[in-house]
């Protein structure tokens, strides 16, 4: 869960709106660093091959599906795919660690 300006938001939520895009292969969304919101919802997309959307485009998108409180405010599209656990699951502190290095988190 990412508190961004006293609301919770449920990454889950976010990524399922995000992964509707037609052109949206993977994705994951993390709380990233804000000194006006203590966090921000930021989103890690991973492209279909041959597809492309820019960070706007995307977050147009989960603006139409989702209370705007909820969407991206800042999207990073990466070619390469997303850390997996053994289980297959998206490693999501090896997404927040660079952000978080030398911070202190208020919800882990």
């Amino acid at each position: 869960m990412i508190i961004s300006g006293g609301e919770n938001v449920y990454s889950a939520e976010v990524e399922n709106a995000l992964a509707q895009h037609p052109s949206v292969a993977q994705c994951a969304v993390i709380g990233i660093p804000s000194e006006r919101w203590g966090e921000q919802v930021h989103a890690v997309v991973v492209m279909k091959s041959g597809a492309s959307a820019t960070p706007e485009e995307l977050m147009e998108h989960c603006k139409a599906l989702i209370a705007g409180y909820k969407c991206p405010r800042s999207v990073d599209i990466t070619a390469t795919a997303l850390p997996l656990s053994g289980a297959g699951k998206i490693l999501k502190r090896e997404l927040r660690k660079p952000y978080w290095e030398n911070r202190e988190r208020r919800v882990s």
